[in-house]
């Protein structure tokens, strides 16, 4: 598991929507959004989990798959 991979997995999967929609939607913290999308930290299994089903993707394409 990659961080800086996953950030930018992220990153691209959140296009033109800003942070502060995409933190919203989520119900997670603008700050929590950006340290994932840079990186900084790994977001904890059920984040994961809400993170894929926003983006529609699985957490294995998301946070496994290199």
């Amino acid at each position: 598991m990659n961080p800086k991979a996953i950030g930018r997995r992220l990153v691209e999967l959140r296009g033109i929507k800003t942070g502060d929609e995409v933190s919203k939607a989520l119900g997670i913290s603008r700050s929590a959004l950006c340290m994932y999308e840079t990186g900084e930290r790994i977001p904890r299994d059920p984040i994961k989990i809400k993170i894929a089903n926003y983006y529609n993707k699985t957490v294995q394409e998301l946070f496994f798959d290199d």
